[in-house]
């Protein structure tokens, strides 16, 4: 079961470029792409000691300017604090709390505002709210389990611009807080599919979750691209 859900939504995403026409147009890629477990088994060895890691594997040229880029993502136990649960933190607790969100969002750093901003967000706002302005992002979890949080609308935001070359992606609003989201259980077998603009983050996650990342954008990664820990030496 878990293979022909992989191997369905792979198929899918890689064909999106191709569904006008039964052949690749001229200075299209006419080759198709094979990444190994071998090789995501790799990657992910080197984020079982980390609280959070997400490593884009390969990002493939799939034809008229769009890429897929194909990672694989770790995040340990962790559970995201409301803004009325920080607050009511001791002092200690609060310099703590925004790192809770840095698990689902680039640090905010001095980066322009993005969505709407609001001094006093609703107690049950959820920190670590993030979006991506051109990438789908589609999740199919392999290990672990946790309670995502999904849709909504952001508050008080900074812009991120990610490493266009290998990613993880490409430019969103991150490091804020979400209003009006709803929470879904995903666990092994899941797919998640978040489309851009779109708000997601994790709100619990007991012990650990893995999963795979199939992420197409348009003109914004490097076709390609092969992560250093598996490119050829």
């Amino acid at each position: 079961m878990k293979s022909t859900a992989l191997t369905g939504l792979l198929t899918a995403a890689v064909l999106i470029p191709l569904t006008a026409g039964a052949q690749p147009r001229p200075g299209n890629p006419t080759t198709a792409t094979v990444i190994t477990k071998a090789e995501i088994d790799k990657i992910a060895a080197t984020m079982q000691n980390l609280t959070t890691r997400d490593e884009n594997a390969r990002v493939v040229d799939i034809g008229d300017g769009w890429s897929m880029e194909v990672g694989i993502i770790h995040r340990a136990k962790q559970r995201v604090m409301t803004v009325g649960e920080a607050k009511a933190q001791p002092a200690a607790g609060r310099g703590a709390a925004p790192a809770a969100g840095r698990g689902n969002a680039p640090a905010a750093e001095q980066r322009a505002p993005c969505g709407e901003q609001n001094p006093n967000p609703p107690a049950d706002a959820l920190q670590g709210a993030i979006t991506h302005d051109f990438q789908t992002e589609g999740y199919y979890i392999v290990s672990g389990s946790g309670t995502a949080f999904i849709d909504g609308k952001l508050l008080n935001g900074r812009r991120s611009t990610n490493n266009p070359d290998g990613g993880p992606n490409g430019p969103g609003c991150g490091g804020g807080v979400a209003v009006g989201s709803r929470k879904v259980e995903l666990k092994v077998g899941d797919v998640l599919i978040v489309p851009p603009g779109v708000i997601h983050g994790w709100f619990d996650i007991p012990d650990h979750v893995d999963y795979l990342s199939f992420r197409p954008s348009h003109g914004i990664m490097k076709n390609g691209w092969v992560n250093p820990t598996i490119a050829p030496k």
